[in-house]
């Protein structure tokens, strides 16, 4: 299940800082808000889900409780299976452990969301007991912090990327190449994560360079063949070849850094292709990329063409286990070659 962001746009007295609040949550790709009776004319502000807390109880079947006794854990743990969801708000949750909430809550068919003042609590709420709880209401003052929560809200987490050393670069027969035009700027060592088996993806770069033949387009990846598996949110993976305006991609930085953004068109067409085969001392690992000065690969310090593209040359990648299934990661052997 995709974890909820919400904000909690409902504390302030003035009603300019909870409007205030409601329009970061917008920037940030948060669009449902808890608000108070009267701010209804918030929506107004774009496409936003507003929730009214009446005394703690929220509309859509939702209630808010405040943690601080044992007691308050009680009363909240009995609304398992009564209501739709649950919104837990605690200072200090050393008092109140949100393990015990999380067990009661799993299988009752009544979701848990926690409150959240920053992008470090809501990460560990969100593994706590392996699942985590179904969300996060982000509850802060700070309209600026709200955007510090726009990775947790894309469902995109940091990688590990480790350099692998190229054993062979050569010629193939022309093929369907997809180039992958996003609605995001990128910047030199930016890119997505491509690859011809799920468990090494390259991180191919953004044309966020200019080369004195052709303009650079940052907001550009040209990406690979269709076949390619290419990284999505929630680490899965998809095809190159499906995907399509509106869909979400991540963009990888060569320190590993993951942000969203959406295609805005694929381009699907006859190139001449290369293939890349590169190793980590154990095991061999390829991706098919168009021939062309304008494709390149991440380094350590830079990038690299693949029209210069050598052995011995080292690029980036994302090493990973087990295999996929409709782009999920299991753990089965699987072997791609």
């Amino acid at each position: 299940m995709d974890k909820e962001i919400w904000v909690r746009a409902d504390v302030p007295d003035s009603k300019e800082e909870r409007k205030n609040l409601v329009l970061s949550a917008l920037e940030s790709g948060i669009d449902t808000a808890i608000v108070r009776p009267g701010d209804e004319d918030f929506a107004e502000l774009g496409k936003v889900k507003l929730l009214v807390n009446d005394g703690g109880v929220l509309s859509d079947g939702y209630e808010i409780v405040e943690l601080s006794t044992p007691e308050d854990q009680d009363r909240a743990m009995a609304m398992a299976g009564k209501k739709t969801g649950v919104i837990l708000d605690s200072s200090d949750w050393t008092i109140i452990p949100l393990e015990n909430l999380i067990a009661k809550f799993r299988n009752s068919g009544t979701k848990v969301l926690a409150c959240a003042a920053d992008k470090e609590q809501a990460k560990l709420y969100m593994q706590t007991l392996e699942k985590g709880v179904d969300g996060i209401v982000v509850s802060t003052r700070d309209p600026n912090a709200i955007r510090g929560f726009a990775g947790i809200v894309s469902g995109t987490a940091d990688v590990q990327l480790q350099e692998l050393e190229v054993l062979e670069v050569r010629n193939i027969e022309m093929g369907d190449r997809v180039c992958v035009d996003t609605v995001s700027l990128m910047v030199p060592g930016e890119g997505m994560l491509i690859g011809s088996q799920a468990s090494c993806l390259f991180l191919v770069q953004s044309e966020s360079e200019d080369n004195g033949y052709v303009a650079a387009r940052p907001f550009r990846v040209n990406a690979g063949a269709v076949h390619a598996y290419v990284l999505g949110p929630e680490g899965r993976t998809r095809y190159l070849g499906e995907l399509k305006s509106g869909e979400p991609v991540v963009l990888v930085n060569r320190d590993g850094t993951t942000r969203l953004s959406a295609v805005g068109r694929c381009k699907i067409e006859q190139r001449p292709l290369i293939l890349m085969t590169a190793t980590d001392g154990q095991s061999t690992y390829s991706t098919i990329l168009q021939n062309a000065e304008t494709v390149k690969l991440v380094t350590k310090d830079g990038s690299i063409s693949v029209s210069s593209l050598k052995k011995g040359d080292r690029v980036m990648a994302r090493l990973e286990s087990g295999g996929r299934h409709f782009g999920m990661k299991i753990d089965e052997t699987i072997r791609e070659i």
